[in-house]
């Protein structure tokens, strides 16, 4: 919870040339919250927000609202594409078990399943792999969107 909130025409200091007057409306920013960090940590926070192309006060707030829950981190399609893997994965996984399961009762297990079943792993993590990369490819742009 923010200890104090101050309306931007109290600001003072290096941080009131940043703030500008803007018509009230939704995308209008006229609160201030006010954040004690270190000086490695500010250098820290100024680094990872330039990597993200993003001004600091996009990325704290980016951060803040997706911590806190009240925007979430992934987008609908995101959620979807991951819940679609990890059902993959689960069969997989089952399949990966029946073969364990009869290696341990000494059944027979032709090489041609285990080596399929493998070669499922294997797909099933360069599709993951994949998917990871883009979300971090759309994050920065989600995020310059949103905030």
């Amino acid at each position: 919870m923010a200890r104090r909130r101050q309306a931007a025409s109290e600001v003072d200091g290096p941080t009131r040339d940043r703030v500008q007057s803007e018509p009230s409306n939704d995308k209008s920013k006229s609160e201030v919250v006010r954040v004690r960090v270190s000086g490695s940590e500010l250098q820290q926070i100024e680094a990872a927000a330039e990597a993200a192309d993003l001004t600091i006060s996009s990325f704290i707030r980016s951060l803040s609202l997706e911590g806190a829950g009240v925007r979430p981190f992934l987008s609908y399609e995101d959620r979807m594409v991951f819940a679609a893997l990890a059902k993959e994965f689960r069969a997989v996984g089952v399949n990966l078990n029946q073969i364990a399961r009869a290696i341990n009762a000494k059944r027979e297990v032709h090489p041609d399943e285990v080596l399929m079943a493998l070669a499922n792993v294997l797909t099933m993590m360069g599709v993951v792999g994949f998917e990871v990369r883009e979300l971090a490819k759309r994050g920065p742009s989600r995020r310059r969107e949103a905030v």
